[in-house]
């Protein structure tokens, strides 16, 4: 398996899960984990499995993982196993009805992601996931981490 996960950070709970997940998935040899701004469209050539993430903003993906999908061919994930997560404000934790009414409306950064990248002629692999942060900047709530270990897991032995 040749695993690559893509991902943006303001204020670093994204990374932080990416750096997990591509731990979960294997060792460096089989997985890179590289921010978004990084990695050239020629470096997804031969990757079995892309997962891409993104922190929320504005009910999307940041512009910098917008722009890379973006730029990726019609086809261009062909035979590629993908899957996509975000980090984001549990609706839970926002005491903000119109907040809540425009997530509902909108949702999150992770459903943009991975429609995208069944565009791209990407295989979906594992429904869009969603970590939380506790707060606009973080940090990540407890057990986040560990939830996204166990997801990457359950992606590997899935494939």
């Amino acid at each position: 398996m040749k695993a690559l996960v893509i991902y943006d950070s303001v204020f670093g709970n994204t990374e932080q899960i990416a750096q997990a997940i591509g731990q979960a998935l294997g060792s460096p040899e089989q997985v890179e984990t590289l921010r978004v701004n990084q990695v050239a469209q020629t470096r997804l050539a031969g990757t079995t499995l892309l997962i891409v993430g993104s922190p929320t903003r504005g009910f999307r993906p940041t512009e910098a993982v917008t722009k890379f999908l973006d730029a990726i061919p019609k086809y261009g994930l062909i035979d590629t196993k993908v899957a996509a997560f975000d980090t984001r404000i549990s609706v839970r934790d926002i005491d903000n009805r119109l907040l809540n009414l425009l997530v509902r409306l909108f949702g999150y950064a992770a459903q943009p992601i991975a429609s995208k990248l069944v565009n791209k002629g990407g295989t979906l692999v594992a429904p869009p996931e969603g970590f939380f942060v506790k707060g606009s900047e973080g940090p990540l709530k407890d057990g986040e981490r560990d939830r996204a270990i166990q997801w990457a897991r359950a992606i590997a032995q899935g494939l």
